[in-house]
């Protein structure tokens, strides 16, 4: 029992951590389901290329643009009560489809529930920040982090075999009705083991500040070196399968491997790290996994073999080194009692402004798989260096003197 509870105290897993854990696998599951096979099942209904286009930009739009209303849910009701409020709009999505097969509902059910991790994130990081003491945060943080994976790894199996047994349109349904039941699951244990609590002083105390205000200086600092990672990511997204599988005849086999390398190195990472960087300040965490982020494009650039490619995906990998800590650095950097609508607002600033790097990294693309590479690179290489000379760490800096006023 004494070492059950070192390990769960360890690991930070208070009885509204694991509830809002087992929501993550129970609603990530039902979301991994049928999220990869929605297009298989709108063209078996006559949707054509164009209604698939539609849900994968509405996928990517929805992911940056409700991250800020699932913050001010979560401020205006309390996270218990907003994750209450997501888990009922993804059901009701999953309704639609279910009950009217047509690609049209589909569209209209995706908008309810394709988004669920990105609206649910800001109330469930402010469950972390508050549930847990400061020394924690990273760890709870780096745990949700992990536990997501599971769901990511096992829902399209799950989706794949209902598909394989009764086909695109019946397959696809029952899996949403999978999903629908593993949701009510989940909302019946989150709301009955979650516990809430809520700083009303420091509410009332900030409740004159809105907008891009809630972004205070040291935020401001850490948000521009993440856009700038994030166009290192997004340029080269799309065409890492192009360059691996078309350009240096690696099989669509070693590729899925390749891909198991990336998810396995960041698993392994994230518990030491999180140990690591409760116990101290945040910054060379992050800036570690900046440099990470950095590497990827320009070891790909000169890997044309299997073996030196799976170099490539340990440093892939290895960009999750510090992201639960960059996650972390962001609930600590904003001013209390605004956590859930500041994370929410920061996410909605950059990725609106890094979606621009999809489309850039296409005519990249069409100059030279170098050209994109390197560019990809030399954007990760100035927003590490912002980073580390301008980014500020809570050990040195509180949020409380950092704070600024609208002007």
């Amino acid at each position: 029992m004494k070492t059950h509870n070192k390990v769960t105290e360890f690991l930070g897993l208070k009885k509204s951590i694991i509830a809002v854990l087992s929501m993550v696998i129970l609603v990530g599951l039902g979301e991994h389901l049928s999220e990869r096979f929605l297009p298989l099942y709108m063209m078996a209904l006559g949707g054509g290329a164009l209604s698939v286009g539609l849900l994968n930009g509405l996928d990517n739009l929805l992911s940056a643009l409700y991250s800020f209303p699932g913050g001010y849910a979560s401020e205006k009701l309390g996270y218990k009560r907003a994750l209450l409020l997501f888990n009922l709009i993804a059901m009701a999505g999953y309704l639609i489809v279910i009950i009217f097969p047509s690609w049209q509902a589909a569209i209209i059910g995706a908008i309810l529930f394709i988004s669920w991790s990105a609206i649910s994130l800001p109330a469930t990081m402010e469950l972390v920040s508050t549930v847990l003491p400061a020394n924690k945060r990273t760890m709870g943080v780096s745990m949700h982090s992990l536990v997501r994976r599971i769901p990511m790894a096992l829902g399209p199996i799950i989706g794949g075999a209902l598909i394989e047994l009764y086909g695109e349109v019946r397959g696809v349904r029952l899996a949403l009705g999978l999903a629908f039941v593993l949701a009510g699951v989940a909302l019946v244990l989150q709301q009955i083991m979650t516990q809430e609590k809520r700083d009303e002083s420091a509410r009332k105390s900030e409740q004159r500040s809105y907008g891009f205000f809630l972004i205070n200086r040291s935020l401001r600092n850490l948000l521009t070196s993440d856009i700038l990672i994030r166009f290192c990511e997004q340029i080269p997204y799309a065409f890492v399968v192009i360059w691996c599988v078309s350009e240096n005849g690696i099989t669509p086999l070693q590729f899925a491997v390749l891909t198991t390398i990336e998810m396995i190195t960041a698993m392994v990472v994230y518990v030491p790290v999180a140990y690591l960087a409760d116990r101290s300040i945040k910054k060379p965490f992050v800036l570690t996994t900046f440099v990470f982020f950095t590497l990827f494009p320009l070891v790909l650039l000169f890997s044309h073999s299997f073996w030196v490619m799976v170099i490539a995906f340990i440093i892939r990998g290895l960009k999750e080194f510090g992201e639960p800590t960059r996650k972390a650095l962001i609930m600590d950097l904003a001013s209390e009692g605004r956590k859930a609508a500041t994370f929410g607002l920061y996410y909605l600033i950059r990725d609106i402004i890094v979606s621009l790097a999809a489309f850039g990294g296409a005519f990249l693309w069409m100059s030279s798989p170098a050209v994109n590479f390197l560019t990809a690179f030399g954007f990760g290489l100035v927003g590490t260096l912002f980073f580390a000379l301008w980014g500020r760490d809570i050990g040195k800096q509180t949020p409380v003197d950092d704070k600024e006023k609208p002007s």
